[in-house]
């Protein structure tokens, strides 16, 4: 069969990684984590081969994370106008590279370095050469984003990605949930910022480790509590099972946003947790809170990861 007759796959080339029992597959669409496994054990609740990904599984979100109000901002003395691509609550939604084709740069068994060149558009009028590099080692897996500004102006910059924990449970309602954040963004029915409180006492508090139950999270938490090596950590466990899944970020990432998934389709609903390390809030184009401004030949940097324990 010819290149030109064989069936592609929706997310495009599948990159497979191993290192001992675990297993990634990073997809060409969007540069993003279709799978991550340890032995049996699906770490991440991702797609199958023949699925695209939906609720954002798995995606890489530049150059901006979360949602943009009326896709509208200002920038350098300009009013830039980005398509809606979230009708229903009429914002620009996680970036403009989850749908885009990432090429292969480097690669081993273990590890792999997607790249993509952002160009010029209506609404973003600026050059980002872009990548994201998985690794695989005793740890887990871990990964690196990074934006280099190739224009020949400033340009405004936010990342994220969008990873759903598993435990292999039926749903996450049983499992314990601990999340470093001593704050959290309030948001209104467009899920924009409006303000921040405290979580303490709240249903919002999870510094210490608690069963999920009921609890419906659609959460920009702040504030995130570091450990000496400067990571955040956010821990998934079943109890029950024994299993856990600690997901760390850098300090460039101090926004972390999670979702329980109840807004998902039945059948995906509360399968998994959406764990969101991000650079910046939801609008920050407009607040400018958490802001990235890079300066032509500006590389920024950035790496988060997951690691398993049984």
């Amino acid at each position: 069969m010819s290149a030109m007759s064989a069936t592609i796959p929706p997310s495009g080339a599948q990159i497979e990684l191993a290192y001992g029992e675990q297993r990634v597959v990073a997809v060409e669409v969007g540069g993003g984590l279709r799978s991550y496994g340890v032995g049996e054990w699906a770490v991440l609740d991702g797609y199958a081969r023949r699925e695209m990904a939906q609720g954002g599984r798995g995606q890489i979100l530049m150059p901006w994370p979360n949602r943009l109000r009326d896709g509208r901002y200002h920038f350098d003395g300009a009013e830039l106008q980005l398509a809606i691509s979230e009708p229903p609550t009429a914002t620009a939604i996680h970036g403009l590279v989850r749908w885009a084709n990432w090429t292969v740069a480097d690669r081993g068994p273990d590890r792999v370095r997607m790249e993509h060149v952002l160009h010029p558009r209506s609404g973003y009028p600026f050059v980002l050469a872009l990548a994201v590099e998985y690794t695989l080692d005793e740890s887990g897996l871990s990964v690196r984003m990074e934006a280099t500004n190739r224009g020949e102006r400033p340009c405004p910059f936010g990342a994220g990605a969008h990873p759903y924990l598993s435990m292999g449970t039926a749903t996450i309602d049983v499992c314990h949930l601990r999340v470093p954040g001593a704050r959290r963004l309030l948001s209104d029915e467009r899920s924009l910022p409006t303000g921040a409180e405290a979580v303490a006492g709240s249903a919002y508090d999870f510094r210490a480790p608690r069963e999920i139950g009921s609890a419906q999270l659609d959460t920009c938490y702040v504030d995130l509590v570091r450990d000496d090596d400067g990571r955040a950590r956010t821990v998934l466990r079943d109890p029950a099972g024994g299993r856990g899944v600690t997901l760390w970020q850098d300090e460039r990432f101090p926004y972390l946003m999670v979702f329980t998934g109840d807004t998902l389709p039945q059948a995906r609903r509360r399968q998994g947790l959406a764990v969101e390390p991000m650079t910046c809030p939801p609008d920050a184009f407009n607040s400018g809170d958490g802001l990235v401004v890079l300066e032509p030949g500006e590389t920024f940097r950035a790496s988060w990861g997951v690691s398993p324990h049984r």
